[in-house]
C-alpha cells in the first residue's frame, strides 16, 4: 500500500459475474463486477452514508468523510456526492482490479498453473505472501486470481502479469493502460500490476467508468 491517503469510490453493482464465468469476458467490457467489489462496494457505503433522511436519500455525515478524493453514484453512474474527483492520487491495491481485467481479457485458460518465483517478490514495500517463493508455490490461474483479489497478494499479482502476455510484466502493463484509454480512463496510469508502485495513479471519475 501507499503511504498517501487513497481514493474511496463507491460504485453502485448492477450484477455479480455468475459462479462460473467465460474467461474470454472481460469483467468491465460486459459492466459488471465480482461479487467481492461489490461487497467492498456496500461496505464502504455503509461507513459513509450512516444516516437516511426522511426521502429515502442518504444524508452524508461531514465527519465519517476521511478520503481526500470520493465520488458517489447511482446505478445508472448519475454522481450523488464528491470530493476532489479529477485530483489524481496512488491508487494502490485498486491496481489489482485492472490486472484482473488484463489477465480475463487475454482468455488464458483458468486451468492453467501459475508458479510464483523470485521475480514476484515485493522489494518496495516488503509485503509478506502465504505463496511461498522457496517451494513454488503453484496455483491454477483462477485461483491466483482470486488470491490476489481477495486476499491483496502482490505476490499473486505480479505472477499473473508475468504469464499471461508475451512479452511478460512490461507487455502487461502496457495492456493495462490500453485498457484504461478504451474505458475512457484517460487521466489515469499504470506501472505494474500489484500496486506497490505509487506511479499507479488515477481520479474518482476514472475509477467509476
Amino acid at each position: 500500500s501507499t503511504r498517501a491517503r487513497p481514493i474511496s469510490v463507491i460504485i453502485a453493482a448492477r450484477t455479480g459475474l455468475p459462479a462460473t464465468y467465460n474467461r474470454r469476458e472481460s469483467v468491465v467490457s460486459n459492466r459488471r463486477l465480482t461479487p467481492l467489489v461489490s461487497l467492498a462496494a456496500a461496505l464502504t457505503l455503509a461507513v459513509l452514508l450512516p444516516a437516511q433522511a426522511a426521502d429515502g436519500l442518504p444524508r452524508i455525515a461531514g465527519p465519517a468523510l476521511q478520503s481526500a478524493s470520493f465520488l458517489v453514484v447511482d446505478e445508472t453512474g448519475r454522481a450523488i456526492v464528491g470530493k476532489r474527483t479529477r485530483e489524481l492520487k496512488p491508487i494502490a491495491s485498486i491496481t489489482k482490479l485492472m490486472t484482473a481485467m488484463v489477465v480475463l481479457d487475454a482468455g488464458l485458460p483458468l486451468d492453467q498453473p501459475v508458479t510464483i518465483d523470485e521475480s514476484d517478490r515485493d522489494v518496495l514495500r516488503h509485503s509478506r505472501s502465504r505463496l511461498r517463493i522457496d517451494r513454488a508455490a503453484t496455483l491454477p490461474r483462477g485461483e491466483m486470481l482470486a488470491v490476489a483479489l481477495m486476499s491483496s497478494d502482490n505476490r499473486a499479482a505480479s505472477a499473473l502479469g508475468r504469464t499471461s502476455l508475451p512479452g511478460g510484466k512490461p507487455a502487461f502493463v502496457e495492456a493495462m493502460n490500453r485498457k484504461a484509454q478504451s474505458l475512457g480512463m484517460t487521466d489515469s496510469q499504470f506501472a505494474d500490476p500489484t500496486g506497490l508502485n505509487g506511479d499507479n495513479r488515477s481520479t474518482a471519475e476514472d475509477l467509476v467508468k
